[in-house]
């Protein structure tokens, strides 16, 4: 399960939630299994990071650099060898790459949507069902998607393995929650968005595209009553899922900054933007909190790995299906990761190193480079490179080093 701009802390059992928002069901899940509190995607935008899902690649490898970028079809998806394997696929839900809709392999059901660009919209949103474009008059889309993938778990073969890839528009803009939830969170408090933030600095020039002009205070609780109606969903599909013999893997496709270095929106290399949520239960997975850094690039190579099935070709992720069942402990240190220039929003190209202490990110701007440490400075508000000139010597060589195997088509 794929959220979109859903933040890592914004479920009610990750640490530093906000005391106001409460999901049961995504909690239910993360009592289950592992809570992997140090994901992250390394291009912390819609159409690059679900390519890196379904890939394993970085968008430097898969092609899809950012919103405008078209799919090359060409491509192989963790849906070919799950098939080769004997698996029964479905893709429901939010494509969103450039190039058209394809014709994806290795999937038996393939429903998605094509409206405002492929962003969808929340009410009476079109579907493309199997290739024939499908009126849904009367639907709310989580809800609408929801059925589907019920549907499908209902119908298909039950001697076969499947694979249900299911890619929520929620809590994307326009943040249109269900009708019973609309309005719930009015009264609450904001006093503790961060201190940088004020109503009307949605419409600056960074910020205007990103659909939150009418303000910060009103689109955020707008974006938590729809976050509360996904949570919703979520609990009608565990429902129907019996771990015991089922993995499952909620994350999302980036976070969301809600006024943090006075910004809303993603793209940017702060945690808020890059660091997703990461829940994995299933057989042989115990409740545990893993701090290893993970990556959207290595969810395909673990489904791979779960289902006993061919290796992607290319992928650079790694499977983290030992790490997380407790048999291996040796795990990558840093990642890079990148950003490219993404028309008509007004964020500079840059490129970042995060390891588990420091976030050093350079600009394809005049922008001077920035370091943090994440430790003591886990919201990013202190720059330390003229204090730290050493370690951001290390850092910079090292994002230079990391960044050409990347490039190259390595593992990372």
């Amino acid at each position: 399960m794929i959220t979109d701009d859903q933040r890592w802390d914004h479920f009610s059992a990750a640490p530093g939630c906000p005391d106001y928002l409460t999901t049961p069901n995504i909690d239910r899940l993360a009592m289950a299994g592992a809570r992997c509190d140090n994901a992250f995607v390394t291009t912390a935008l819609c159409s690059p990071s679900r390519a890196t899902f379904l890939t394993g690649k970085y968008a430097t490898r898969h092609g899809v650099r950012n919103n405008l970028t078209a799919w090359d079809p060409a491509q192989t998806t963790v849906f070919e060898p799950l098939m080769t394997a004997g698996y029964d696929c479905a893709f429901i839900g939010k494509w969103h790459m450039p190039g058209g809709v394809p014709d994806l392999r290795g999937v038996s059901r393939f429903i998605t949507f094509t409206a405002q660009g492929g962003q969808g919209q929340y009410v009476d949103c079109p579907l493309l069902i199997d290739g024939v474009m499908t009126p849904r008059p009367g639907t709310y889309i989580t809800e609408d998607l929801t059925d589907f993938a019920l549907d499908w778990l209902a119908q298909r073969p039950q001697d076969q393995p499947w694979c249900l890839y299911l890619a929520h528009k929620a809590v994307h803009h326009q943040f249109e929650p269900p009708a019973h939830l609309k309005g719930t969170m009015d009264n609450i408090d904001l006093s503790g968005l961060p201190p940088e933030a004020y109503a009307f600095m949605t419409t600056l020039d960074r910020n205007v595209w990103e659909g939150t002009v009418t303000g910060l205070q009103r689109e955020y609780r707008r974006y938590l009553e729809t976050l509360l109606g996904l949570d919703e969903q979520i609990g009608r599909l565990l429902d129907n899922i019996d771990l015991s013999n089922t993995y499952v893997i909620f994350t999302s496709d980036n976070g969301y900054s809600w006024g943090e270095h006075v910004i809303t929106g993603k793209r940017w290399a702060y945690e808020e933007n890059t660091r997703v949520p990461m829940i994995v239960a299933g057989p042989g997975i115990s409740p545990s909190h893993p701090s290893q850094l993970l990556l959207n690039a290595d969810v395909a190579p673990t489904l791979l790995e779960w289902a006993g099935a061919g290796a992607l070709p290319e992928a650079q992720g790694r499977s983290f299906a030992g790490l997380l069942a407790q048999e291996s402990s040796q795990w990558r240190q840093d990642f890079v990761y990148e950003y490219f220039v993404d028309f008509p929003y007004n964020v500079p190209a840059m490129q970042a190193l995060r390891t588990d202490q420091w976030l050093w990110i350079e600009f394809d701007s005049d922008d001077d480079p920035q370091l943090y440490d994440i430790g003591d400075d886990p919201h990013t508000r202190h720059d330390l490179r003229s204090s730290q000139p050493q370690e951001a010597r290390v850092l910079a060589a090292r994002l230079a080093e990391l960044g050409a195997v990347i490039r190259s088509g390595g593992q990372v």
